[in-house]
């Protein structure tokens, strides 16, 4: 399907320019990164997306109708910058609807969920489009896996190991947008974790789409290469698991540290769990997505757990690791979840022993069972309700940090400076600030929390730096 665009032709250097500008999560970073780095090996610049560029890649989510929003929002403010520019929409809004998407003056092409790792072949030659093109396809066609993490900031990276999801919440487009579950090979990830610190990253996070899923591997037609299959998996009927990745990462001999990003409840196991708490190599740190504190609401939502359960893990996690940070994702406003509902998800988390709440407010999204029920609960009172989590969270994450107060902990500090503060986070989330000094940047330390400042982070002093720290988390050391 075409739909009329701009029809003037895009001026270039013998190398031409491009600017990435990514919406959404973690993963959408690491795919951002490695389509980046696969048109630097193609022979295009990349520069800064407020700069003008030749060609602007927009890596869009659509999680919330706000995603939708920002996109025609990123793609007047690339035009704006450079009328003549080739603009080129990719992820998951754009496998979702591109029809949508082509509509949006100037923009030249669009790229589905199979498509997006192969933008090369499609700016070959970058001319604007008499017509928007779009290169789509069925949800069941994306089928590889491709391997990659984010690059640019030396702290942290984020990698990406699981990609796509078989769950079926009525609440959710994701699996629409990214395919069915599968994973790259463990071996394939050990790779990847060997390279990073190369870049002087400090911390790895493992990210996916449903993280704790990783293991199913990737399809593809017959006589096709798959880019994550170098090697092959295990045989008919076998997985690897998300365990066996956490265990082997245990013992690589690289100098960072692991953070898990988001996984489900029902898929954070009891074992996992027990060998995160002896890990030295993996932070104490979890982030659980909860959604509701209702069975009632949870049921609806087509989750796979119960309130009971997610007791159980949080209990679990603060009996062998009192220190841990656990956060959690909560919706408000989802259809039929009366006052009385929203109170017993409210009280349920006051009580609940999580360090901070990430509250979204319930959006519509086309072709969820969710959007199709007469229950619906009117926006002012969701949005209410959204302030309501948040106080809650402003509270908890301030007792959390009390709790800290008087410790050492590890801080990987940040590269960049901020009004004379240096800033930084300790294995277990805790954000820190110190003055600034040019000897920090990128580098971990044992640091004391002394107070929580006007800002709301903590205030700290060095102790020491990681070299001459030997307890549990802190086996790495600053200088490689």
């Amino acid at each position: 399907m075409r739909f009329p665009a701009n029809a003037y032709f895009c001026s270039m250097e013998a190398n031409p320019t491009f600017a990435i500008h990514t919406l959404g999560c973690k993963l959408n970073y690491s795919e951002s990164s490695a389509i980046g780095q696969r048109l630097v090996e193609q022979g295009f610049n990349k520069v800064n997306f407020k700069e003008k560029a030749d060609v602007y890649i927009i890596n869009t989510c659509s999680v919330t109708n706000e995603a939708d929003k920002e996109c025609r929002m990123v793609v007047r403010n690339a035009l704006h910058a450079s009328p003549e520019a080739f603009i080129a929409v990719i992820g998951c809004y754009a496998q979702l609807k591109p029809e949508e998407i082509a509509k949006i003056e100037g923009v030249d092409i669009v790229l589905g969920a199979s498509e997006k790792f192969n933008i090369a072949n499609y700016l070959k030659k970058i001319n604007k489009k008499q017509f928007t093109e779009i290169h789509s396809c069925e949800i069941e066609q994306p089928l590889e896996f491709h391997s990659s993490y984010s690059s640019g900031d030396r702290t942290r990276s984020f990698l990406k190991v699981q990609d796509g999801c078989d769950y079926s919440c009525s609440y959710c487009t994701i699996p629409l947008a990214r395919g069915k579950s599968r994973s790259n090979t463990i071996e394939n990830v050990l790779k990847d974790v060997y390279e990073i610190p190369s870049k002087g990253v400090k911390e790895i996070v493992l990210t996916g789409v449903n993280l704790g899923d990783f293991g199913i591997p990737p399809q593809t037609p017959k006589g096709a290469l798959n880019s994550a299959t170098q090697s092959p998996f295990r045989g008919l009927g076998q997985r690897e698991t998300f365990f066996e990745l956490v265990q082997e990462l245990e013992s690589v001999n690289v100098p960072v540290r692991f953070r898990i990003s988001s996984i489900e409840p029902n898929l954070l196991t009891d074992e996992i769990i027990k060998f995160i708490s002896t890990s030295e190599k993996f932070v104490p740190h979890f982030h659980i997505p909860l959604q509701s504190g209702s069975n009632t609401i949870l049921k609806a939502m087509r989750r796979r757990y119960l309130r009971e359960l997610y007791i159980e893990r949080v209990a679990l996690i603060k009996s062998l690791m009192p220190h841990c940070c656990i956060g959690a994702d909560v919706i408000t406003g989802f259809p039929g979840e009366t006052e009385e509902l929203f109170l017993e998800t409210y009280n349920y988390l006051n009580e609940l022993d999580v360090s901070y709440l990430h509250s979204f407010t319930y959006s519509e999204r086309s072709n969820t069972l969710a959007a199709e029920s007469k229950e619906v609960v009117p926006v002012d009172v969701r949005r209410k309700r959204t302030k309501m989590l948040r106080i809650l969270s402003e509270k908890k994450l301030r007792n959390f940090y009390t709790q800290n107060l008087g410790r050492e902990r590890v801080v990987l500090f940040e590269g960049h400076i901020n009004d004379g503060w240096q800033y930084g986070h300790t294995d277990n989330y805790v954000r820190v600030r110190i003055p600034s000094n040019e000897i920090l940047k990128n580098s971990i330390y044992s640091v004391r929390l002394n107070s929580i400042n006007e800002e709301g982070s903590v205030d700290g002093e060095i102790v020491n730096s990681l070299h001459e720290v030997s307890t549990n988390h802190l086996q790495l050391i600053t200088d490689y």
